[in-house]
């Protein structure tokens, strides 16, 4: 098991649980793992997710930016969230 699984996996279980149709940002990510201070850290498993169950494209930057994405050759992160009903 690796060193970082543990948080790995709270932070994906935080981002599983955020609705369709709505966004959280990095830090309020981090904050719903129990790191309130990793919101890089949390941005960097969403930078390298490949895992499609983990909807990454609903965390966004703090201030309402969309931040980066791994569309991994599929739609950008704009339009998952407009299909969604975000407002941009």
């Amino acid at each position: 098991m690796k060193k970082n699984s543990a948080f790995k996996e709270r932070v994906e279980k935080a981002v599983r649980s955020i609705p369709k149709g709505e966004t959280r940002s990095y830090g309020e990510v981090a904050y719903a793992a129990g790191y309130p201070n990793a919101a890089r850290a949390v941005g960097m498993i969403m930078a390298r997710n490949e895992d499609k169950t983990v909807p990454c494209h609903r965390v966004i930057r703090a201030d309402g930016k969309l931040g980066g994405y791994n569309s991994i050759n599929g739609p950008s992160k704009e339009a998952l969230l407009r299909k969604e009903g975000v407002l941009l």
